[in-house]
């Protein structure tokens, strides 16, 4: 069995079956074995943190030899804690997908969800009792917090969108969302104005209560379209299916003044802004 221990920056801790060394057995094998385990967390944390990425790439980041790569990742699959995903190549008739690596759903509940079952018992009996706007509102206090807490380090960053969502993506980095903010560029002939940032969160601590509860994931996004500045689209979420939780933020225009407004000021009666299909 794997357990991933938590931790604040989310980056699980992963052990292979316990390894109880036979009485007599050289202690060398033991530090061997404790190594390999160690190995293997390295690169369970580089999926999870870079993830769709290939053998190839993890070898480079982490200075693996592809043997070595492959060994480790034939474990972690054959233990459930990662999967392979297809992704097209660039290009027309590139050939075949390219076999890249994320997170499995398995890995992820693993990362510790021992309150999903009470809370899920809770809110179903708040929305039975008081309604679906008291759902909401219990999700709009849960983040207000982080609002509260992220408003004045973004407010540092300036002006700029780019910035801001790099400001944005480190804070929910801190707090164990394992963030990334990457720009792209739009190329001639399209307009510069078409250029964005996608926000990625390779971990969410509440995925499987989102899955019940969309209402989290539209406030959420919500709140970073206040701290940004700008309308922001939620393209895809772990909670329903995705291997990130992936936020476009366009960055071709300046932030919008009072950004910052009220947390909570949504409609309660707007549809669910998931717009990706389960991959």
């Amino acid at each position: 069995m794997y357990s991933m221990s938590p931790s604040t920056s989310a980056v699980p801790a992963v052990r292979a079956q316990s390894r109880e060394p036979a009485e007599g057995a050289a202690a060398p094998a033991a530090h061997a074995a404790e190594a390999e385990d160690r190995t293997r967390d390295r690169v369970l944390a580089a999926v999870l943190e870079h993830g769709p990425i290939s053998a190839a790439e993890l070898g480079e980041l982490l200075g693996f030899t592809p043997a070595a790569v492959r060994r480790h990742l034939d474990h972690l699959s054959r233990h459930g804690v990662i999967e392979v995903k297809r992704v097209a190549r660039a290009g027309a008739g590139a050939g075949r997908p390219a076999r890249r690596y994320v997170l499995s759903s398995q890995g992820q509940s693993t990362l510790g969800n021992d309150y999903l079952d009470i809370a899920s018992s809770a809110l179903r009996r708040l929305g039975e009792m008081a309604g679906s706007e008291a759902v909401r509102a219990f999700a709009v206090e849960r983040f207000a917090e982080m609002e509260r807490r992220y408003a004045p380090e973004i407010e540092r960053a300036g002006s700029d969108i780019t910035a801001r969502a790099r400001a944005l993506s480190a804070a929910l980095s801190r707090d164990g969302f394992v963030a990334s903010a990457q720009s792209i560029e739009a190329k001639a002939p399209l307009p510069a104005a078409l250029s964005s940032v996608q926000l990625c969160q390779g971990h969410c601590p509440i995925q499987q209560l989102a899955a019940q509860f969309p209402v989290f994931c539209d406030v959420e996004t919500e709140l970073f379209s206040r701290l940004v500045g700008v309308d922001v689209r939620r393209l895809s979420t772990l909670a329903r299916g995705g291997h990130v939780c992936t936020t476009h933020i366009p960055t071709g225009r300046p932030a919008a003044g009072g950004a910052s407004s009220p947390a909570g000021s949504g409609n309660p009666d707007e549809e669910s802004n998931h717009l990706q299909e389960r991959p």
